[in-house]
């Protein structure tokens, strides 16, 4: 991670400024929004530096204020990555409002990196100061407020247990020859499995139902014993790795990362490998929080909703509270997958906490009735909450 070290203003800044090159009424205002929310920059900071041993050596990095406001300009336009690079590359307003000015922008895997190291209380507690601020200016009173769940999908794989014992192989391989270029004397004792565990997988994914019954085990028995095969040797590589002295800070350092990710996708693989040989030749029903459905995205929980055209979902199940001005007053990640009734009281009570008062309508769809939940809203201000049964 770089270092964080505020920019020098130019100038050639100044004299642009000076040109009347001016930002539009959108940007202005929120970065009017930020000027009273110098705290939110604060918290973003922390959030750079956390982990860091010395976060004021090494080549410059992306400010807090620089990440903060490219976060906020990504979302509200709606762009990915690269566009956000290449936007703000080549347009001095969009410069200008990301704090970026005439210096160089970095490249879209730095922004990446930076937005994926602000905590989740950190993008709470900016959504949250959007909302006071809402409230402050009289836009939003919080009298009506829908709610609903829906399931944030990961970026992963339809999950079998053939193609995550072939990502096993295939990733820790990988890795392994990445600490071979690494180590003075490369990696000993270590066989490349890939092409035989690359067959096998595409065998067992062509098969056809009546295959299945009668060839599958023998060809799982065989990726087990590879995919089991290749995470020994890659343990035993580590350990040699971890005894090996003489080498530099940076070529020791970018070792150790390498071995501490061999050991974490080895402990995924031992977990995949355990799935599997309980499911296909023990023909256990394995429990749904014991899978792994993805080792590169290992947090991704099964959620099944009764959908027609989804009925399996993989990510995780998010509950959204929006008010009647489209704002999202609150949002929770769910621990796999409760029922919606669990939602209404909890709801009730953060948003007493906003807005100082109950809402008069509570409106969500019938997953969210029951008649307990009736008494909590009409505990708490709500007069009309039957009308999410017919919702």
């Amino acid at each position: 991670m770089s270092r964080i070290a505020e920019p020098q203003f130019s100038f050639s800044d100044l004299e642009l400024r000076n040109q009347g090159v001016h930002l539009d009424p959108v940007l202005q205002g929120i970065l009017a929004f930020l000027d009273d929310h110098v705290a939110l920059v604060e918290q973003v900071r922390q959030d750079l530096v956390r982990g860091l041993k010395n976060p004021n050596t090494g080549r410059d990095g992306i400010t807090p204020a620089q990440t903060l406001r490219s976060l906020i300009l990504m979302r509200v336009k709606n762009w990915d990555y690269r566009e956000l690079r290449e936007r703000i590359n080549d347009g001095y307003t969009l410069r200008t409002f990301t704090d970026f000015d005439s210096h160089r922008v970095p490249k879209h895997d730095a922004f990446n990196r930076a937005f994926n190291r602000l905590t989740p209380a950190t993008l709470q507690a900016i959504n949250q100061a959007v909302v006071q601020t809402a409230v402050q200016l009289g836009l939003e009173d919080g009298k009506q407020l829908r709610v609903d769940t829906t399931v944030v999908e990961t970026n992963i794989h339809y999950p079998t247990d053939a193609t995550l014992l072939w990502d096993t192989v295939r990733t820790v391989t990988r890795l392994v020859d990445k600490l071979h270029e690494e180590l003075p004397r490369g990696v000993q004792g270590f066989t490349n499995r890939t092409r035989s565990a690359r067959r096998r997988m595409q065998e067992l994914e062509r098969m056809s139902a009546s295959q299945r019954q009668t060839q599958q085990t023998p060809k799982y028995r065989a990726l087990l014993c590879i995919t089991g095969q290749v995470l020994d040797n890659a343990r035993q590589v580590v350990k040699k790795a971890a005894k090996i002295k003489g080498m530099d800070v940076i070529r020791r350092a970018t070792v150790d990362q390498l071995c501490r990710q061999i050991t974490t996708y080895c402990d995924l693989g031992g977990k995949v490998i355990d799935q599997t040989r309980r499911r296909v030749l023990d023909g256990e029903q394995v429990p749904v929080d014991e899978k792994v459905y993805s080792i590169f995205e290992d947090h991704t929980q099964l959620i099944k909703r009764g959908k027609q055209r989804t009925p399996v979902e993989f990510g995780h199940k998010m509950f959204l509270a929006e008010s009647a001005q489209g704002l999202i007053t609150d949002y929770q990640v769910l621990d796999g997958n409760p029922a919606d009734t669990n939602q209404v009281k909890i709801s009730l009570d953060r948003h007493q906490q906003v807005f100082q008062h109950g809402p008069e309508l509570y409106a969500g769809d019938r997953g969210f009735y029951s008649a307990q939940n009736e008494e909590h809203c009409q505990q708490a201000g709500v007069s009309c909450y039957r009308s999410c049964k017919n919702v």
